[in-house]
């Protein structure tokens, strides 16, 4: 098993007797559905249906209080942390920002659960999530029983999973869910109540409108630099996103693309070579006559 220490990752936690009707209000995720020991992915979004950030959320046992705690960037956290004040008006909620980060644990079983440790629920093969200050990061890793290594390999990890990430994958406050694929990694609930930015994200899904999404790519020699333009003959079809050890993420137009593969039309980036790891999901399902 293996451990990385994310220093990009920051932790909120959101607690009083009215947090979980606050942030259910506000979030795409379904905090009804979490418990002590339990992750969901969500995001607030703008009321036009954008993501202002994404994140993992838990909730904290009683022996710590209580409350959740959000796993965000640790850029945003700031940000998410005033929106939510901003939001939160006469409701019995706290919101702070903690002096925690996040432990990233895959490829194995851990050997103890520590406490704050959940699976990540975008894809179980990216391990646990366990929120600690960043000098136990050793000693969390032995006793799980992980080598710990550097941040870098659990990137190169998430990228050949195809996990996007938000600033490096997609731009916030100018991506929807659909376009980073969180219909796809759980990260939105379509039965859960209103939600800032919901009739935009629901009529999105009903309609099949997403014409934009996160997919893998694979790169035969170097990486293009992220967010250079994907060409399919002259035509740009997509943008460039992380890429490592062969492997990349990109954001692309699935239609144009579509057109451009059955036109046997070569995808470059950077003048360099790019090809589709999995090229269906590029079409778009044809709708069923309805009786």
């Amino acid at each position: 098993m293996k451990s990385a220490f994310l220093p990009d990752r920051g932790v909120i936690k959101v607690a009083g007797d009215d947090a979980r009707n606050f942030l259910n209000g506000l979030i795409t995720t379904d905090l009804d559905r979490l418990k002590p020991g339990l992750g969901r992915f969500g995001a607030l979004l703008t009321p036009q249906g954008k993501i202002i950030v994404d994140f993992l959320i838990t909730e904290a046992p009683a022996g710590h209080g209580g409350g959740f705690l959000i796993d965000c960037p640790r850029a945003l956290a700031d940000t998410l942390a005033t929106k939510l004040k901003f939001y939160k008006l006469r409701a019995k909620v706290t919101v702070d920002i903690l002096d925690l980060g996040v432990l990233a644990a895959w490829d194995g079983s851990p050997a103890a659960q520590p406490d704050l440790a959940f699976t990540d629920p975008r894809n179980g093969e990216l391990g646990i999530r366990i929120l600690i200050p960043e000098d136990l990061k050793q000693k969390l890793s032995d006793l799980i029983g992980a080598e710990l290594v550097d941040a870098s390999d659990y990137e190169a990890h998430r990228i050949a999973l195809g996990v996007p990430r938000g600033g490096l994958d997609f731009m916030y406050s100018d991506a929807f869910p659909h376009e980073t694929n969180m219909d796809r990694l759980a990260g939105v609930d379509f039965d859960k109540g209103c939600y800032v930015g919901q009739e935009v994200v629901s009529r999105m899904q009903h309609r099949g409108t997403a014409r934009t999404r996160s997919v893998k790519v694979l790169l035969d020699g170097p990486s293009p630099e992220a967010g250079a333009t994907i060409l399919a003959g002259d035509k740009p079809v997509g943008t460039i996103g992380s890429s490592a050890r062969g492997k990349g993420i990109a954001l692309v137009r699935i239609d144009r693309l579509a057109d451009a593969l059955d036109a046997g039309q070569p995808l470059t980036a950077g003048g360099l070579a790019v090809k589709l790891a999995e090229p269906d999901v590029v079409r778009i399902p044809a709708k069923q006559p309805t009786a």
